[in-house]
């Protein structure tokens, strides 16, 4: 929080400044109040006078001082909640594939729309009042002290046991901030998830049962910020009733002053100053728990969870010359044990396809293979190189991925291919010819620079897998991971896309279901995974029966 804040130092100082001006105003006011209630004393028509111009002056002088502080304000405060807009999205495109996954997306999802706007609605509006009542009250006893230095210093004592008791609802109140926080999620992800089996629920005619559901969630949240309402309007009803006892006190104190030599405008302005410090405590205490539990959301949508998952921090880069073995692998996943013992080998160049019945671990065996799970047992290296040694990022610029649903952005097709990176045009032009995509291109009007609608919706599902595969190509990928890159497209594009795979120059681990005579068996070896063991096949032995049918 305090880099954000000091990031533009100059514009925070006069942020600050913006926020002290109103207590000039209010003090103006309060010293022309002191000085109509005295005139009352003096009772003459010529100082009554002097006094409403005074008073006057005093309004407009704090109009103007208003209208200064609001624009001195309102564009720090603008800049600063679109850097933090910036760094919440940052920490999520910038985790690792493992830490992203440890939330529903959807969980991302109320982090950037729900906890920002909870963030924002709460955190200036709270700092700016801690600033100007914090501001308020040293001011005020400053200038006590130097009218009645006892009287002062008893004032601050009042006030200190106030902060003391007030701050005891500080924990709470933050826990009370979080749980809102949380319960946003869960519904967030409740609700994502019910739309998505939408056209399952109507077919199977059980919506209602899912709108109750619904309704208990969300009955839950407002239960949450209803309980987080009370719990900090509470705070301000007992601060305010603790408040009034002070105030009375200060009163009866004061007019036990008056009694003696002091005038009435001298009290009138004390008992004014005495007041103003008293709230500026009695409304600061809870604004200051209230600001806490902001910050905390801050640091929840901005902070990194890479130092919660400890992630092995490899240092040297990805070489593949040769092979990847793997030796005695163990792991497990949410308490299920995926592989015992398991060892075999990926030889460069070679075309593997993964086999094994649903929920086998096939997928599981790619995200092992490509350090996306790395907390396993056993070893595996490439080279002689244990992978757990290996920086991610090097990994990641060496691989390719295609699956099942290829995310293409809003732009170009060329953008799409390269993802922004700078590549020359022999090496674009052959990464496209390489993935059967040159003929599509010539079709389309503005070749390479087309724009892809949301998603690619103007693309064929075959188009859009030799985007992915053109992707693959362009980057030099040594070893392509396919997760049923074909399942989803007709007999003739899929024969067509999985011939183009095989005929990769990449190392290519793949899994699918589908089986195309004359194609499929070119897959070099088989890997068939059978409770928790693999047995490694060449393609021509696993295919034997399909190829005599």
């Amino acid at each position: 929080m305090k880099e954000l804040l000091l990031k533009r130092r100059f514009r925070f100082a006069l942020y600050l400044l913006a926020c002290m001006i109103p207590i000039v105003d209010q003090l103006i006011i309060n010293f022309a109040l002191a000085l109509m209630i005295g005139s009352i004393e003096i009772a003459t028509v010529e100082h009554f006078t002097k006094v409403v111009l005074i008073s006057i002056g005093s309004i407009t002088l704090g109009s103007v001082l208003y209208i200064i502080s609001r624009f001195m304000r309102i564009s720090f405060m603008r800049d600063t909640l679109l850097d933090v807009r910036e760094k919440a999205f940052d920490k999520i495109i910038k985790s690792s594939y493992k830490t992203f996954n440890m939330k529903s997306k959807d969980s991302y999802i109320s982090n950037l729309i729900n906890d920002i706007n909870i963030f924002e609605n709460n955190f200036f509006l709270k700092l700016i009042n801690v600033i100007y009542t914090g501001g308020t009250f040293a001011v005020v006893i400053i200038i006590l002290a130097f009218m009645d230095f006892l009287f002062a210093m008893g004032i601050l004592f009042i006030s200190l046991l106030l902060l003391l008791i007030i701050k005891l609802f500080e924990k709470k109140t933050v826990e009370l901030q979080e749980e809102v926080s949380n319960s946003n999620e869960e519904f967030s992800i409740d609700i994502s998830n019910t739309f998505n089996g939408l056209e399952i629920l109507k077919l199977n005619n059980i919506e209602d049962k899912f709108l109750q559901k619904t309704l208990l969630k969300i009955k839950n949240l407002e239960k949450k910020k209803y309980n987080y309402t009370v719990f900090t309007e509470g705070q301000v009803r007992l601060s305010n009733l603790m408040g009034h006892l002070v105030v009375v006190s200060i009163l009866l104190y004061l007019l036990n002053l008056h009694t003696s030599d002091m005038s009435l405008t001298r009290l009138v302005f004390m008992f004014q100053l005495s007041n103003n410090s008293v709230w500026s405590m009695v409304r600061l205490l809870p604004l200051l728990n209230e600001l806490k539990s902001s910050v905390n959301i801050y640091n929840k949508i901005t902070k990194s969870d890479e130092d919660m998952v400890q992630i092995p921090a490899g240092d040297k880069d990805f070489s593949f010359q040769s092979k990847i073995e793997v030796k005695d692998l163990y792991f497990s996943y949410e308490g299920k044990d995926v592989f015992r013992g398991v060892s075999f080998t990926i030889e460069k160049g070679k075309k593997y396809l993964i086999k094994g019945a649903s929920g086998a671990g096939k997928s599981t065996l790619i995200k092992l293979l490509s350090k996306i799970y790395d907390d396993y047992q056993g070893k595996i290296t490439v080279d002689g190189i244990d992978y757990k040694e290996i920086n991610e990022d090097s990994l990641n610029q060496n691989v390719g991925f295609i699956y099942q649903d290829v995310f293409l952005f809003e732009d170009t097709i060329i953008n799409n291919i390269t993802l922004y990176k700078e590549y020359d045009e022999e090496k674009i032009l052959k990464a496209i010819d390489a993935a059967g995509l040159k003929d599509v291109i010539s079709k389309k009007g503005l070749g390479l620079n087309e724009t892809i609608l949301e998603n690619g919706k103007n693309l064929s599902g075959g188009e859009r897998q030799r985007i992915s595969i053109a992707r693959a190509i362009i980057k030099d990928s040594k070893i392509l991971f396919v997760d049923e890159g074909t399942s989803s497209l007709n007999e003739e594009l899929g024969r067509s896309i999985e011939n183009t795979i095989l005929s990769l120059d990449s190392t290519v681990i793949a899994i699918s279901h589908r089986y195309y005579k004359g194609i499929t068996e070119k897959y070099d070896y088989v890997l068939e995974i059978v409770n928790g063991k693999i047995n490694k096949y060449t393609g021509e032995e696993y295919f034997q029966g399909e190829i005599a049918v």
